[in-house]
């Protein structure tokens, strides 16, 4: 089993920043791949971004959110960031943390955090 700890969600102002962080622990061996989802009301789970876990130099980003959001991982490898700024109120939902895995024996699968709300109003 992989546990996920969320944290850094909450409200914010048009134009206020948050700081996401998400730490995996548990069976992580065989994690290659760390990211954020997030779902609005009425709306289908989106990707927001993903970085590889290994190097941290393979990035890739919605379109909605480049420029504005950056994802990071601690050296520890097992921890991203996402770095939110510029959030405007489209931007509000349950952002959810991602890993996805690859061993020889099972395959590749995911898993899921538990999701963190982040609300952009005034």
């Amino acid at each position: 089993q992989v546990h996920f700890v969320e944290s850094g969600g909450g409200l914010v102002q048009p134009g206020g920043s948050l700081r996401l962080s998400c730490t995996a622990s548990g069976s992580i061996f065989g994690i290659y791949t760390m990211g954020w989802y997030r779902q609005a009301p009425g709306m289908q789970r989106e990707l927001v971004a993903g970085i590889d876990t290994d190097t941290g130099s393979k990035t890739n980003y919605a379109d909605s959110v480049k420029g504005r959001f950056t994802i990071s991982r601690a050296s520890a490898k097992n921890t991203v960031y996402l770095q939110m700024n510029s959030l405007k109120p489209e931007d509000t939902a349950v952002y959810y943390c991602h890993a996805e895995f690859y061993e020889r024996a099972r395959g590749q699968y995911a898993y899921w955090g538990q999701g963190t709300q982040v609300t952009v109003s005034s």
